[in-house]
């Protein structure tokens, strides 16, 4: 069964375990629920600039992306910490790893949505394991501009602070050769929607 968070109050991006063997999330809290959401650093990275994209269409170019940079030496910290707050539920109400993520935008509200589809994995005797997207269990949830560039921020900064990526494919640069995907083709991980009829927004 699908669930709709509606309007979060909490949302954002970290990683958990050391270099080169962390794992990425996207974790969202609002009166609804709460969801911790696992996916690739491909994924979360891909859905950070997807999100600056959305953002640069829809206020015409006068929201454009803050890059990460390294602090200058006596410079105070004016970012948002990065990481799950303490306060966050042990148990979520809804928690898996990512098969698709869908952009959308509610020009009625000026709130962007997000749809995140779970990946379930199966495992079955003799078999090898094998996953299925479930979009009838997918999570939605809305956030503001100022939310959304809080949110490239935070990934930003989560995906520099791991190994070097492909600027191409976006993948980890390991030592040795690098085999580009982007040169054999890849599937899309972000679906953006640009417009929606407002007869169709749901509240």
């Amino acid at each position: 069964m699908s669930r709709d968070l509606g309007l979060v109050e909490l949302l954002g991006a970290d990683a958990v375990g050391p270099p080169g063997q962390r794992r990425f999330r996207l974790f969202a809290r609002s009166e609804s629920g709460s969801a911790i959401m696992w996916m690739e650093k491909m994924q979360l990275n891909e859905l950070g600039l997807a999100i600056d994209r959305l953002l640069t269409q829809v206020t015409q170019g006068r929201i454009l992306r803050v890059e990460a940079r390294a602090r200058r030496e006596g410079e105070e910290e004016a970012e948002e910490p990065i990481g799950m707050p303490a306060d966050f539920p042990l148990i979520p109400d809804e928690e898996f790893q990512v098969a698709q993520l869908k952009l959308s935008y509610d020009f009625r509200r000026e709130l962007i949505i997000l749809m995140v589809v779970p990946l379930e994995i199966i495992m079955e005797t003799g078999q090898e394991l094998r996953g299925r997207v479930r979009e009838d269990r997918a999570v939605t949830l809305s956030f503001t501009h100022a939310q959304a560039q809080a949110l490239t921020s935070m990934i930003t900064r989560v995906v520099a602070a791991g190994r070097p990526v492909c600027p191409f494919c976006h993948m980890p640069l390991e030592e040795g050769p690098h085999m580009c995907e982007k040169q054999n083709g890849h599937r899309q991980i972000i679906q953006l929607l640009e417009e929606e009829d407002d007869d169709d927004d749901e509240d």
